[in-house]
Order: C-alpha cells, then sequence, then structure tokens
C-alpha cells in the first residue's frame, strides 16, 4: 500500500470536490446523450439505495442531484460536471429494481442504461451502490452480470453504513467479496459510505482521482 501516495489522491479529491459542480445533461434516450469528453464515472444502485445522496455529499452539494422518498425518481441519466481543467463527470443512472413507475417506462430505462455501458468509450468505471444493511438482492447481480458482459470496470460502494453495526458491516463486506471472485470486471476493493456522516467520501474521491492519473 503506497500511503503518500493515497494521502496525495486524497488532497487532490478534496481540492476537485470542493470545487464548482453543476448539472450539465439529462438523456433520456442513447440518441440525445451528450458528446462524449473527460472521464466518466457513473453510480448505479436500486431506487433507494442513496445514489442521489451519495452524489451530493460527494460534491458537498445540498442539491446538486435530486433526492426523493419515491422510489424511481430519476429517470434519465443524468450528468454533472466539475472544475473545467479536471475533465471528470459523474452521471447518476436511473435506479433499478422497484419503481412507482409504469412497467414500459422501467423497460425502456434498462435499455437505455445497458446501451449506455456498451456504448460509451469515456466511461471508465460504474459505481454499484449497495445498501449495507441489506447486502446484494436479486437484481444487483443481474446488473453485475450486466457489466460483466460489457466489460465495464465497477466497484462496489456499501452505502448507508452509519445504520448498520460494526460487526454487521465486516460480515457484509465478506459476503460481498465472497460473491465477487465470480465477476471478473469487479474491482476487488469494496467502499463503505455514509452520505450522512461523511464517511468514506475521502476514499472514493480518491479512487475518481486515480481513474483521472490512469486516463491521462
Amino acid at each position: 500500500m503506497d500511503t503518500k501516495n493515497d494521502a496525495e489522491l486524497i488532497e487532490a479529491g478534496r481540492k476537485v470536490f470542493a470545487g464548482e459542480w453543476e448539472f450539465i445533461w439529462a438523456a433520456s434516450s442513447i440518441e440525445t446523450l451528450p458528446p462524449m469528453a473527460g472521464v466518466e464515472v457513473a453510480f448505479a444502485g436500486r431506487s433507494n439505495v442513496g445514489k442521489s445522496s451519495l452524489i451530493n455529499a460527494l460534491t458537498n452539494r445540498n442539491a446538486l442531484a435530486r433526492t426523493s422518498h419515491t422510489p424511481g425518481r430519476t429517470q434519465e441519466l443524468i450528468f454533472f460536471e466539475g472544475p473545467p481543467h479536471v475533465g471528470l463527470r459523474l452521471v447518476d443512472m436511473p435506479g433499478y429494481g422497484y419503481a412507482a413507475a409504469p412497467k414500459a417506462k422501467v423497460a425502456a430505462w434498462t435499455t437505455l442504461i445497458h446501451k449506455f455501458l456498451l456504448g460509451r468509450a469515456t466511461l471508465a468505471r460504474v459505481y454499484v451502490l449497495i445498501d449495507s444493511r441489506h447486502g446484494f438482492k436479486d437484481v444487483d447481480l443481474d446488473i453485475l452480470k450486466t457489466l460483466d458482459r460489457s466489460a465495464v470496470s465497477y466497484q462496489i460502494v456499501l452505502t448507508k453504513t452509519d445504520q448498520v453495526k460494526p460487526a454487521e458491516l465486516t460480515s457484509r463486506i465478506e459476503e460481498i467479496n465472497a460473491t465477487l471472485k465470480t465477476h471478473p470486471a469487479a474491482f476487488p476493493d469494496v467502499l463503505t459510505t455514509s452520505s450522512q456522516t461523511g464517511a468514506g467520501m475521502p476514499e472514493l474521491r480518491a479512487a475518481m482521482m486515480r481513474l483521472l492519473q490512469e486516463r491521462s
């Protein structure tokens, strides 16, 4: 483990995410995606896993990404962009699983997600958010298979860890690591976060800085 480099990446991430972040694009179909530019990282997860809250916590904003108590509110691919010199974009993907929307609409989102994953050269990684209270559900495992097929690098991010006891969290991480051994596109390290307390945000920002380094 390169502690010095990790510290440098954490500091670089702090500076980047302390800068200006803004909404730049919403795409409801593959034809309406923005032109490819810079490095993109996407956030996927079940409805109500806390994607919007995580993006807000990452960027130190209260309302950059819309949060809702109604599952399935994000119905498009939502793009956010950081400081222009950085070249990093965050993509909030429609929540999968239960959604308060007609089945045809959910099917359309699913198709959009799959096409986006298969055809986006600028997409460096997908962060798959998993509620630490529940672990993997069948619908999560389906998404992992899709990511494996599309050969997109992805990493598991546990959310809401402030609501789980330490021993339970350790057990959850072990379960997830055991499952990931059968998924070739999965990045081996599981990140643990809490949008409520800010835990894990420096490490997640640092992971993105590492991606920028690798792509530069």
